[in-house]
């Protein structure tokens, strides 16, 4: 009738054992952050002008410059308000470099000639540096096909991390988390490889159907592996890390300029965590939720071996049946049991819309790139502090709905700002970063607090996958507007963040969970446990009675 967390009483609740588990699965947040954001530099679209034969061959003639034959052969346009150089149109004219010398050609006015669409490819100015973009000319009328990039991701994130959430329920945390990997290192070296555009989203589809839902399996494994007042700490140091991978990406695209070579990089490490079969356990938690008492036993026995503790209880289990668990796994999902499921999947979209919006948008602002990239993972790493420095004293709404407030303010004054005030409006998009991190990493912990042991990984899955409809949409939203005003994506993402907000102040506080978890699902465990201790020939239950559910007969593991 309560938790493992009893258990852990003599095995240790945040021992040497679980100390070296988190350790090596925190790695896994960071090479995700190459993948997630990655398209800042894999898909760095840099200035480009109509490719034109005849004015290629006067350049090298005359020895002019790429902006002088640029400034010569290139019609204006206005672009946000500014004239600058068309990216996709050329002046309709036919130049025959014999007829005219240097001195004429430079002299030569165009501005009256009619246009027309790029004949002959793009000319890029990138200094080397090498992204698909450049590699299969998706500029201009194909710009769309970028934003299919980072959206196809999504849908693999979308579809894998219910259908790995699923499986992580069903057959185990480690073995899915494996699994994933094992997909990851070989869809990783396809994405690196592939031959054309197409078969480019196809694998990188697949590429997103393990990533996500691995790292959610590594997620829920950590935490089941702590005791419930370590629990929210190592989720969110666990997301901490992704900040690690923000700040490191810049770094290795710094000196990996082609992004085939920078995808590599970016998927060995899934080869590398192959290696954890080794090296981490499956959740004991899982194991005793299925029945597994040998199993959970023998593991567990390790984990206190390792804490160089001693374990004194007996475990017994008994199973409720599969309509038991077939009922309580549906309930999760019914009408009146999901409700504020179904808020923190709408907290979850705006999250990841204007998440990886702001982070994408660092693509298209002109800067150093790298410095910029720098500088806002920088900025992600108080919000991981500043989440536990709170929520324990204040609680969850509260801080969630204001980081949430923030975050939209910011994107608002940030649109507002002329770009002459270069360092307040950085320090204020700064300020909407660190809001929109802090939101992002609490919509995961506290969307795990709310299920129940042997759906946690399923229900969390199912209700991020609108954050993955959120990075579906997030690139088309910031691309294609940003092309009517730069600013224009910032006014969309303030609002979703206001809206997100508003939806957070509807939630109830989970602060004091498991107490406020028996009013919150009502909904009973399909399995029995129940540990025994032997004093005198007779069998005590050791469970406390702190995380009661409706059913006197059932327990939470």
């Amino acid at each position: 009738m309560t938790t493992f967390d009893d258990i852990l009483e003599e095995v240790g609740k945040f021992g040497p054992c679980q100390k070296r588990i988190f350790g090596l699965l925190c790695l896994v947040s960071m090479p995700w952050a190459g993948i997630y954001v990655g398209i800042v530099f894999q898909g760095f679209t840099p200035p480009h002008w109509c490719r034109q034969p005849a004015v290629q061959e006067q350049r090298q003639a005359c020895g002019w410059t790429l902006q002088d034959s640029v400034k010569m052969s290139v019609p204006l346009v206005n672009v946000s308000g500014e004239l600058q150089p068309s990216s996709c149109l050329q002046y309709d004219v036919e130049l025959n470099q014999s007829a005219l010398s240097c001195e004429q050609s430079q002299d030569l006015d165009l501005s009256h000639s009619p246009t027309s669409s790029c004949r002959h490819g793009w000319e890029y100015d990138y200094e080397g540096r090498r992204s698909f973009v450049t590699e299969f000319d998706l500029v201009c009328s194909d710009a769309w096909l970028v934003d299919m990039y980072q959206a196809t991701l999504n849908v693999g994130f979308l579809i894998g991390s219910i259908a790995i959430g699923y499986l992580a329920d069903r057959f185990g945390r480690k073995l899915s988390f494996l699994m994933s990997n094992l997909l990851n290192g070989i869809t990783g070296i396809l994405v690196a490889v592939a031959p054309n555009y197409v078969s480019l989203l196809v694998f990188r589809t697949l590429y997103g159907f393990g990533v996500k839902g691995g790292w959610v399996a590594g997620y829920v494994l950590i935490t089941e592996l702590v005791g419930v007042e370590f629990r929210r700490t190592v989720g969110i140091l666990y997301q901490m890390f992704f900040s690690v991978g923000i700040l490191l990406l810049p770094l290795l695209a710094y000196y990996i300029t082609d992004w085939r070579w920078l995808q590599v990089v970016i998927t060995v490490p899934y080869i590398l965590f192959l290696s954890y079969y080794w090296f981490i356990p499956e959740s004991p938690r899982w194991l005793l939720s299925q029945n597994k008492k040998d199993k959970a036993v023998e593991i567990t026995e390790a984990m206190a071996k390792e804490n160089k503790m001693t374990l004194s209880k007996k475990i017994e289990v008994q199973t409720a049946g599969p309509t038991a668990a077939f009922t309580a796994r549906s309930k999760v999902m019914s009408g009146k049991h999901s409700k504020h499921y179904r808020k923190h999947t709408g907290i979850w979209f705006t999250s990841a819309v204007v998440y990886q919006g702001l982070i994408m948008r660092l693509g298209i602002l002109g800067g150093n790139v790298y410095i910029d990239f720098l500088i806002s993972g920088l900025v992600e790493f108080p919000a991981a502090f500043l989440i536990l420095f709170t929520i324990e004293r204040i609680g969850r709404r509260l801080p969630f709905a204001t980081a949430n407030f923030v975050a939209g303010a910011s994107c608002f004054i940030t649109a507002c700002i002329p770009d002459s005030m270069f360092w307040f409006k950085t320090a204020v998009a700064c300020i909407g970063r660190l809001c929109i991190t802090i939101t992002f990493e609490m919509v995961v912990f506290v969307n795990t607090e709310l299920y129940p042991t042997f759906v946690r990984n399923f229900g969390v899955s199912v209700c991020s996958t609108l954050c993955d409809v959120g990075g579906i949409v997030a690139p088309f939203l910031l691309y294609r507007l940003a092309v009517i005003w730069l600013e224009l994506p910032l006014i969309i993402f303030g609002s979703l963040a206001i809206l997100a907000g508003a939806l957070v102040l509807l939630l109830p506080e989970t602060r004091g969970l498991p107490a406020h978890y028996q009013n919150y699902n009502h909904i009973p465990e399909p399995i029995h446990i129940c540990y025994y201790k032997e004093t005198n020939g007779h069998l005590f239950n050791l469970l406390p009675t702190d995380d009661v559910t409706n059913n006197k007969n059932l327990a939470v593991v």
